[in-house]
């Protein structure tokens, strides 16, 4: 997806000890891209721990000058989400997560970070 929206030099690690940068890649106006994936169940939310762990490597051991993190679940922490913020951390949650999958462009993304909450729901059957 960091390709088809114009990313360049991308390179996919998301193996242990990548120190929580599973892709790394540029925009196409030359900002370097970090991004941190989490694959957890749609009722878990990323907690403060997790986010705490990127903001302490995307700038300052990968240089991010754009820093995403993207989830599968639908929510972070308030606690996650405030330091997000504060640490200009991109949050992208699962609704968010589904619409680039469907073909937004990640620049329109990047400014809504996090919102929406994610919670959105399917209606029961």
């Amino acid at each position: 997806m960091c390709r088809r929206d114009g990313c360049t030099k991308v390179v996919v690690s998301g193996k242990s000890g990548d120190l929580g940068a599973d892709v790394i890649g540029y925009l196409a106006d030359g900002r370097k891209l970090v991004v941190q994936c989490k694959k957890y169940a749609p009722h878990r939310s990323v907690s403060s721990q997790d986010m705490q762990k990127f903001v302490g490597t995307a700038r300052l051991e990968h240089g991010a000058d754009v820093a995403l993190f993207v989830t599968t679940c639908r929510t972070f922490t308030k606690a996650a989400l405030g330091l997000a913020l504060r640490q200009d951390i991109v949050a992208l949650h699962r609704d968010l997560l589904g619409s680039w999958v469907k073909g937004v462009h990640l620049e329109t993304l990047i400014p809504l970070n996090g919102s929406g909450g994610g919670t959105r729901r399917r209606p029961s059957a």
